[in-house]
């Protein structure tokens, strides 16, 4: 019977990913405002990679100085640009996540107090708060549908996204953890 309950979960997790990525697109990726802003996007980004390796190649100071200030001012555009394309996908994402909440408010009427599966290992100290909600006793190798639920959801919609392809575009983003660099002076 749990591993039924599991696969229901699994397909109630795709199907709801599916949907919420059918709505997406029907909202926003088949628009002509975010084709016009993805394609700016990859144009500024190809430029600024372009400006990046033509810079490490440069010796002279002053075409170094005009090459950050262009580095500069496409950065700034590349910002605003992704900027206005998160914007362009704020009304998909209010209608994703009400519907998300009511599934999810849904599945947890059904498999309140159920123990879907039994886990294998107990989980750390901040993951046996979801592993184990709605679900009374004290063995945390029970499971409750949230954390099933958490764990399909994340990975079937990152791949769905990928098949479909409407992930996110991957950016170059700086290391956090790198240290700063030093401002050279003139």
């Amino acid at each position: 019977m749990a591993a039924l309950e599991v696969l229901f979960i699994l397909f109630v997790s795709i199907a709801s990913s599916l949907a919420s990525e059918g709505v997406s697109w029907l909202l926003v990726y088949r628009t002509e405002n975010y084709k016009r802003g993805k394609a700016n996007i990859d144009r500024l980004q190809i430029q600024l990679d372009k400006l990046v390796d033509q810079e490490s190649e440069t010796s002279s100071l002053s075409k170094k100085g005009n090459k950050d200030k262009k580095i500069e001012k496409i950065e700034e555009q590349l910002k605003i640009a992704n900027k206005e394309l998160s914007f362009s996908k704020m009304k998909s994402m209010f209608a994703v996540a009400i519907s998300m909440i009511a599934l999810f408010s849904y599945l947890n009427r059904i498999f309140d107090g159920v123990v879907v599966c039994k886990l294998p290992f107990v989980p750390i100290g901040f993951l046996q708060g979801i592993s184990h909600r709605t679900i009374a006793g004290d063995d945390y190798t029970d499971c409750s549908m949230t954390f099933i639920y958490a764990i399909c959801s994340m990975f079937i919609r990152n791949n769905i996204q990928l098949i479909l392809g409407t992930a996110p575009p991957k950016t170059k983003q700086a290391n956090p953890w790198a240290l700063p660099e030093e401002k050279k002076t003139r």
